[in-house]
């Protein structure tokens, strides 16, 4: 029986080197960074610039939507991206980085990420910003007054953001139409999952029982239903993906540090279902996110750190990762590590040290996800031809 070979290593790295400038554009990035110009800047002249940073994060975010699809719509992964990350910013400030609830709530947006990687594109890339903005808000834990308001200023910076995209790409018209089929676009996604993990018998119906066989017939629905999860095309992958995530989360609670949340994102993103995947983008991402800290620590150093240098700055650095998002990973990642120092020097962080601290916590992240592949590098040197 013929064996399937392992790449060469030369393949590892193609990704590394290969840039796609057919995929550079102007028109969209342009548009896309308006609304995060608007809330940066804004912010710092009307003195909030904190406000301005919340507001700008979720619209530069949400303007990366902008290449995603769900059906043939272009809004609704922005749509689905602002409501999810508002949840997420509540759900992740309100559990903090120092306790176990970080560690649940991680493990099963992460395990739901995976799952949804089986839908659409557009729709998995709206899962992976719930679990992006979980980790991210929970470096900032806080009481759910603040963790609403916060919540708020996200959802104003991703629907200033669905404004503005869709009056500059004339899609106004379809974005009544797109708010209004929202609800049966999730009904058909969920039922989507339901019907691809097949059950031999329909569960009950807990709204036919009073409320204590309510309870108790829900608890069935779910002890038939989970064994048949293994249907799902992606369920062992949404496993990796979540054991993987607990692992980053658990090493983000121990340093008990804020910056500490870059380390179960990094492990998110760089984690894919192959090994060689998983391998090009932890490489990308390391070695990203090491140029884009010396970048941003040599313009920091020469610059004056004023509030608004700063949001010009952070505005430069996300057009210019608008620009580049399809070109290279790699590339991609050096601009967006420079945009998020400068962003967060906005918050009166010190730069040098966001950069820093953002670089080791990328490569342990890095390492995390690799780690969780041991078994796949095992059955490719099993797979090795001998003798």
């Amino acid at each position: 029986m013929a064996t399937t070979s392992p790449p060469p290593p030369h393949a590892y790295f193609a990704d590394l080197y290969t840039f796609d400038w057919s995929k550079l554009s102007l028109r969209e990035p342009l548009i896309s960074v308006a609304s995060v110009a608007f809330f940066l800047i804004g912010g710092v002249l009307i003195g909030h610039p904190s406000a301005g940073l919340i507001a700008g994060g979720g619209a530069m975010t949400v303007g990366f939507g902008v290449n995603q699809r769900i059906g043939d719509s272009r809004l609704w992964p922005m749509i689905g991206a602002t409501l999810v990350m508002c949840v997420s910013t509540f759900v992740g400030m309100i559990a903090g980085h120092n306790g176990y609830a970080l560690l649940f709530t991680a493990t099963l947006w992460g395990l739901n990420y995976g799952l949804l990687t089986s839908l659409a594109p557009g729709i998995s890339w709206v899962g992976q910003q719930a679990a992006v903005t979980l980790f991210v808000c929970s470096a900032f834990p806080a009481n759910p007054h603040d963790a609403l308001l916060r919540s708020l200023l996200t959802l104003l910076g991703g629907a200033v953001q669905i404004l503005v995209t869709s009056v500059f790409l004339h899609l106004l018209p379809e974005l009544q139409t797109d708010l209004l089929g929202l609800p049966k676009a999730t009904q058909e996604s969920i039922a989507y999952l339901y019907r691809a993990a097949p059950h031999p018998q329909p569960p009950p119906d807990p709204m036919q029982f009073p409320t204590f066989r309510g309870i108790r017939a829900r608890y069935h629905l779910w002890h038939h239903r989970l064994p048949h999860l293994r249907g799902i095309p992606t369920f062992t992958y949404a496993v990796r993906l979540a054991l993987t995530v607990l692992a980053a989360a658990e090493t983000y609670r121990r340093l008990g540090m804020q910056s500490g949340y870059w380390v179960p994102m990094t492990a998110l993103l760089v984690q894919k279902p192959a090994f060689a995947e998983t391998f090009n983008r932890a490489l990308m991402r390391i070695a990203g996110t090491l140029a884009g800290a010396g970048l941003a620590t040599f313009a920091l150093a020469h610059m004056h750190p004023q509030p608004l240098y700063l949001a010009i700055g952070a505005t430069f650095f996300a057009t210019v990762g608008f620009c580049t998002v399809n070109v290279n990973y790699g590339i991609f990642s050096v601009f967006l590590t420079t945009y998020i120092v400068f962003l967060l020097s906005l918050n009166q962080l010190p730069g040098p040290v966001i950069a820093h601290r953002r670089a080791a916590c990328t490569i342990a992240g890095g390492l995390i996800a690799l780690a969780f592949h041991v078994d796949s590098l095992r059955r490719q040197k099993s797979a090795l031809p001998t003798g």
